[in-house]
């Protein structure tokens, strides 16, 4: 062996990087703070990148029903279902199934609410949702959702990161990693939370899973500080914070060179991101800057915590540039065990305060010219039961977890408004037309963003992996 080929074998990859500063290492630094080295600044993973294809949306508006919301109560008008009410279900449609409460021989449950149809389309909404009957001509409902989980947290991950597990990154991340973001001063993806409670997989809803950390979700507040600890403490001033971090960026900087961990170098973008965030974080989750007639076709408060701001800020935060807005409202899981789980009690309380802020949502972004390039999702992460659960012999009225058949909607960024796709059976218990998975609606949104969801991946343990895993396929009947 000749001693060139001898001493290449001999140098690791740590020695490699130690002796590139000015090489290798250095750019990897400079794309992920956006320096001035080798690299060019817009090789930062957070700024905009081009996908696969002309995007039709350059934005998402995830607004996600935590618990799930009950389909045939809303959207999937069920006449026979309210025709054999509590009557005994016929056998074949429970046999052999599984549910999370429902024991013995159910009842069927049609919805104590009327329908109506709405629009040039002719949509059946129930008469809970009057604000969002009111642009249905804007919406693209699908009819036709399953999933392979009936329990919230696995349906929540396989929802949002491709894998009921957790480790997978989640949608948001992805689409970040994809794409970046467009105001280097917030972050890319923005998680808002209301009902109280965060849903049922935490925080794994929002991870970035094996993707460096920088393309995580940022949970925000619409109440108190927008970002835990992104303040100042008391006694550092905004000059004295820059000097630390100058300080604090010159060490990692020298770890970074030094073994060339790509974690290190999403701690410094990290870290300058939030210095950056002090100043542009209050001013944007500020919605008292909002005229008072805007706050109040939202239902939106200044200073409280509830989905109605939420909405708000969400159409703030796109607005500035942020790509990925998910929005988790606790406070749909209607089983019928008590007065606010009932579906004739609970749910029309329930859908006031998201149905006036929703529609609020949808007009004020098609005023704004922002509802073209920002793709509005709604959905739960399973559908319920055409069945009363009775659980215990309750005697309120509500729905198990039932995995075979849901709707969601999306509006804007692309996708053919006024359209329904799909079909259930006559009480609403399985799919009969066009089944659609929920890789198939990732796909769908990742497509409206100019993204072939088969070839966005990532090499992680050997192996290349997609949000949607070895599945999905686009819902083009849902396409403009």
């Amino acid at each position: 062996m000749q001693p060139r080929e001898l001493l290449a074998q001999a140098v690791t990859r740590r020695h490699f990087l130690r002796q590139s500063q000015s090489g290798l290492g250095a750019a990897a630094l400079a794309s992920m703070i956006g320096g001035s080295s080798t690299a060019a600044s817009t090789d930062n993973p957070m700024w905009p990148r081009s996908p696969h294809f002309a995007a039709k949306a350059k934005s998402v508006i995830y607004l996600h029903m935590a618990g799930s919301p009950p389909q045939h109560d809303l959207f999937d008008y069920k006449p026979e279902l309210v025709k054999h009410n509590l009557e005994p279900c016929p056998e074949q449609y429970f046999k052999g199934e599984r549910f999370a409460f429902i024991k013995g021989t159910p009842k069927l449950l049609g919805t104590p609410h009327q329908f109506h149809q709405h629009g040039e389309s002719g949509m059946w909404i129930s008469e809970i949702l009057p604000n969002i009957a009111s642009v249905t001509d804007d919406l693209c409902f699908i009819r036709s959702m399953y999933t392979d989980q009936f329990n919230h947290a696995p349906a929540e991950l396989l929802l949002y990161t491709g894998s009921p597990r957790s480790g997978r990154p989640s949608m948001g991340s992805w689409v970040t990693y994809g794409l970046g973001t467009e105001n280097q001063d917030l972050p890319g993806f923005v998680v808002l939370i209301s009902g109280g409670t965060s849903p049922s997989a935490g925080k794994n809803n929002w991870s970035s899973g094996f993707l460096p950390s920088v393309f995580q979700g940022v949970q925000c507040r619409s109440k108190g500080d927008p970002v835990l600890y992104v303040s100042n403490p008391p006694g550092m001033d905004r000059d004295m914070r820059r000097l630390s971090l100058d300080a604090i960026r010159s060490l990692n900087e020298i770890q970074a060179r030094e073994f060339g961990s790509p974690e290190t170098l999403t701690r410094i973008a990290q870290y300058e991101l939030a210095f950056r965030m002090q100043m542009a974080v209050p001013d944007v989750m500020d919605i008292a800057r909002e005229p008072e007639h805007v706050q109040a076709a939202y239902g939106a408060k200044p200073g409280e915590a509830s989905f109605a701001n939420n909405c708000l800020l969400a159409r703030r935060l796109v607005e500035q540039g942020v790509r990925y807005v998910q929005l988790f409202d606790w406070g749909w899981d209607f089983h019928g065990i008590s007065p606010d789980t009932d579906i004739g009690v609970g749910l029309p309380q329930k859908c006031k305060q998201m149905d006036q802020a929703v529609g609020a949502l949808i007009k004020d972004l098609k005023a704004r010219g922002l509802l073209d390039s920002t793709l509005v999702v709604w959905s739960g992460e399973f559908g319920r039961t055409p069945l009363n659960e009775e659980r215990n012999g309750s005697k309120f009225f509500g729905r198990d977890h039932h995995p075979h058949c849901f709707t969601i909607f999306m509006a804007g960024g692309g996708v053919k408004g006024g359209t329904s796709i799909g079909a259930t059976d006559d009480l609403g218990y399985f799919v009969t037309e066009r089944k659609t998975h929920v890789h198939d609606l990732q796909a769908t949104i990742m497509h409206q963003l100019g993204f072939d969801h088969t070839k966005l991946t990532y090499r992680f343990q050997g192996r290349d992996y997609r949000l949607t895993d070895v599945h999905g396929e686009v819902v083009q009947e849902a396409l403009a």
